[in-house]
């Protein structure tokens, strides 16, 4: 059996009938599993997790696709994340029996019919790319909505797949739909307002660094992608961070690195916030992490490792910590 997780990005995180609504319409393909809803009011987006067998979810993304581009007025539509588009970034995730490449053929095609059924505009990023430089979600992003006119009209930024109708493009926007590997997607907290400070610390992290003097300095950790944002919902600034390779470089030494140079501007890191679902392995293993640093005993129960991991990180530092992990033992 062919299974895959779809973690679909919607530019709506304040309305939740138009949440559930959305939610709804995956819901209603059998054989697909609502695992997790991730709304955030200041970004203005909702994360969505689901899992099943390919075919099926192929369909549940599409028809939530249709459902945010039926509700959801790009023309009207502000918040703090970046974004294209009604369904901003569709991507999907080989789990078991599929490899990457045949989750990025189901995108292509996924994409090919958002465009002609829906008049969506579509570009494919990561495995899916038609072109090197589009692996880069965020070159495709380049711009946000308010470019839209110049990503139509321009060749060279022409999504993938043009609708023969655009008509609707201003409404909707554009999607960007893939296939990738797992990704974190995680912010820290910071206990400062300044933009400058989070995206500071952003910079002395992420891979692409910083540019000085038109030179490209790496940042010190691989595999992360990372901005800074202020969040009104919370009063606080964050550093928002994607980490395109757990396995380079795991939650853990993303979380302490991000502490080492917030001191060194200065702040300290409050607290941890899973945006999304992680493999359980994300946490238990930074709870073995923690505990060896400790000289702890390490338990072999995976719920104690959690709670561990979960205090060690200040997981629940904005709220009760929900369940995040992705329930791959019993599929």
């Amino acid at each position: 059996m062919q299974i895959i997780e779809c973690v679909p990005n919607y530019s709506e995180g304040r309305d939740p009938m138009v949440i559930q609504q959305i939610a709804d319409a995956i819901r209603s393909v059998n054989g697909v599993r609502l695992l997790n809803i991730d709304p955030g009011e200041a970004a203005n987006r909702t994360v969505m997790t689901f899992i099943g067998e390919a075919a099926a979810v192929v369909e549940a993304a599409f028809r939530g696709a249709a459902k945010a581009a039926e509700l959801i007025d790009m023309q009207q539509q502000h918040g703090t994340h970046p974004r294209v588009g009604a369904t901003d970034v569709l991507p999907l995730i080989p789990i078991s029996g599929i490899t990457l490449e045949e989750c990025a053929q189901l995108a292509r095609q996924l994409a090919r019919r958002m465009a002609d059924e829906l008049g969506i505009p579509c570009y494919c990023y990561e495995a899916a790319a038609f072109k090197p430089e589009r692996q880069n979600l965020a070159f495709c992003r380049r711009g946000e909505y308010e470019a839209l006119h110049d990503k139509l009209t321009t060749k060279e930024r022409q999504p993938d797949f043009m609708p023969a109708d655009l008509s609707r493009a201003a409404k909707t926007g554009c999607s960007v739909v893939g296939a990738r590997d797992f990704l974190i997607a995680v912010n820290f907290n910071l206990n400062t307002t300044s933009v400058p400070i989070a995206h500071a610390i952003a910079c002395d992290v992420r891979q692409k660094g910083r540019k000085i003097d038109g030179v490209w300095h790496p940042g010190t950790l691989r595999g992360v992608k990372a901005i800074g944002w202020y969040i009104e919902e919370y009063g606080i600034a964050q550093v928002s961070m994607n980490i395109t390779n757990f396995h380079v470089t795991p939650l853990h030494r993303a979380y302490e690195e991000v502490c080492r140079c917030a001191r060194l501007h200065g702040v300290e890191v409050t607290g941890t916030e899973i945006i999304g679902m992680v493999p359980p392995q994300v946490l238990t293993d930074a709870a073995r992490y923690f505990l060896q640093q400790q000289g702890q005993p390490i338990p072999t129960n995976e719920n104690d490792l959690i709670t561990v991991a979960i205090k060690s990180m200040s997981l629940d530092d904005l709220g009760p910590f929900e369940n995040k992990c992705l329930p791959l033992s019993s599929l």
